[in-house]
């Protein structure tokens, strides 16, 4: 069984993530809805998650489905952040969701 929100594992019997509360999963459905890199394509780049999570709402709005990558680590601290933040879609949506970013940077 395996928590398809924190990926912790878990023996047979446990239904519940102890972590997170979620309802776990078998391990042969998680794998079945893991992201693949091939039906994804970053359509906006960005180094502050206030600006991807803002786009990303927009797209959701318009029954787009986004997700955001982001490889801050926010256990290391360092001043300034330094890290690209991507906001994917898949790629029959990559069209619009490219035009309603535009029409987002214009305003």
């Amino acid at each position: 069984m395996i928590c398809p929100k924190c990926e912790a594992e878990y023996v047979k019997g446990v239904t519940v993530c102890a972590d997170c509360g979620t309802e776990l999963i078998t391990k042969a459905s998680f794998a079945a809805h893991l992201v693949k890199h091939k039906d994804w394509e970053i359509v906006h780049s960005t180094d502050v998650m206030y600006e991807a999570e803002m786009i990303k709402a927009n797209l959701d709005g318009a029954g787009i489905e986004s997700i955001i990558l982001s490889q801050q680590d926010k256990n290391f601290p360092a001043s300034g952040d330094l890290s690209i933040i991507k906001l994917l879609v898949k790629k029959a949506d990559a069209e619009d969701a490219r035009l309603i970013i535009k029409d987002i940077n214009k305003s």
